[in-house]
């Protein structure tokens, strides 16, 4: 049995561009309009490791960059924020506040957190808000509403979620919604990982990974690697409270591990990443049910490979036609087209000139993507041919302690 929990409030965020359904303007975490009062300036956000958790940790908070528009380069502006492992952050659809993840297991006794900062949209610089209990340890993602007046939150160690109210000021309220999940581990090791694979992992305890709600901003979608499970739920924009879809969950093979899942432009295909198995699944995704039905499943690695990889991000470009996906250990990022019926078609990988690809992200233009290389402490920068889709490594190597993600604010 799985148990919800109503927390009441003690007072009362890959890039996609935005993507119409329903009416809604939908922003993921580097996405949105711009504001009237902006300087015209593109600023880039990357969260670092302070606190030891998968290896070193050399990061101090959040860094502040600003993207040369020409050439797809970033200029390291300052240290925005002194904050405790932002493995994860997000940007309000507003543009005018950031959310970052604090992924501890301290925090008012065996709890994360997650923090809240106001965006100065002419310098860049961030200003500290608020910090919350994540309502779970060491919470991994976290993205925010349509509306803009939800958080949602992934609790990794905590093997939990919540639903976070934001204030018109950007700070966070207490969780008006925490859910646990329980039971239903799969396999330690995946049977759809390669041959020689060593890719044991999570499969201890539920883990949430993911949360995010779909392009409709109707339901809500999570992942949990341990039970190697994608939730789907009903979200109630009024109330923050979430109910589980008439279909509750798909189910992928034992031991996969689904780690992160991006939905395609037109808002009815969705893809998702297998951390262990080191595989996408392609699903048609029907935007009136929340259900998800599988269609194809393909390998991120080259023909052939043999030996352990654990996968980590998957993105789509802004034009819909190509698929990116990071594997680490391979240390590559894998190409893909996707065809006029959303199945998969391998193009090749490039390097990602450096080690274990945390991230990997595009620029809002889309003529760019950065990969955050968490373990060789650097950033390091491709140019998307937007016919072929393949990437080209422009040479530039962007020094930082343990980058772990990285968000734009358009």
């Amino acid at each position: 049995m799985r148990a919800d929990n109503l927390i009441q409030s003690p007072s009362r965020r890959t890039f996609l561009k935005a993507a119409t359904l329903a009416g809604i303007e939908w922003s993921t975490r580097g996405a949105g309009a711009l504001s009237p009062d902006s300087s015209g300036r593109i600023f880039a956000y990357v969260g670092t490791d302070t606190k030891p958790v998968d290896g070193a940790a050399n990061g101090k908070g959040i860094y502040a960059y600003e993207l040369d528009q020409r050439t797809g380069g970033l200029r390291l502006l300052k240290l925005a924020a002194e904050t405790v492992d932002p493995s994860w952050i997000c940007i309000h659809p507003s543009q005018r506040s950031l959310y970052a993840v604090n992924e501890v297991s301290d925090y008012e006794g065996n709890s994360g957190s997650v923090s809240a900062f106001a965006i100065d949209r002419v310098s860049g610089d961030l200003q500290f808000l608020n910090t919350v209990s994540s309502h779970g340890a060491g919470p991994t993602h976290m993205s925010v509403d349509a509306t803009g007046k939800y958080a949602f939150v992934a609790n990794y160690y905590g093997g939990s979620i919540a639903v976070l109210p934001i204030r018109t000021d950007g700070s966070l309220e207490s969780a008006v919604f925490v859910h646990q999940d329980e039971n239903s581990l799969g396999a330690q090791h995946a049977g759809s990982a390669p041959k020689g694979s060593f890719a044991i992992s999570g499969h201890d305890a539920p883990h949430a990974h993911m949360i995010q709600a779909d392009p409709s901003n109707h339901f809500v979608l999570q992942t949990d690697l341990g039970q190697d499970r994608i939730y789907v739920y009903n979200f109630d924009s009024h109330t923050g409270r979430l109910t589980p879809a008439n279909t509750p969950f798909y189910s992928l093979p034992s031991g996969d591990g689904p780690r992160h899942f991006v939905f395609h432009p037109n808002g009815r295909w969705m893809y998702s990443i297998q951390e262990e198995a080191s595989t996408l699944v392609f699903f048609h995704y029907d935007p009136v049910t929340g259900t998800l039905a599988a269609k194809q499943t393909v390998s991120t690695l080259p023909p052939g490979f043999t030996g352990t990889n654990f996968c980590s991000e998957v993105i789509i470009s802004p034009d819909g036609l190509y698929l990116y996906a990071a594997n680490r250990l391979h240390n590559s990022i894998a190409v893909f087209r996707i065809a006029k019926d959303g199945m998969l078609t391998r193009k090749g990988e490039v390097l990602a000139e450096g080690d274990y690809p945390n991230d990997v992200v595009l620029d809002p233009s889309g003529k760019t993507i950065y990969v955050c290389n968490q373990r060789s402490d650097q950033i390091t920068v491709f140019r998307r041919n937007e016919q072929t889709g393949m990437l080209a490594f422009t040479g530039e190597y962007l020094p930082l302690g343990t980058p772990m993600c990285m968000a734009f604010l358009d």
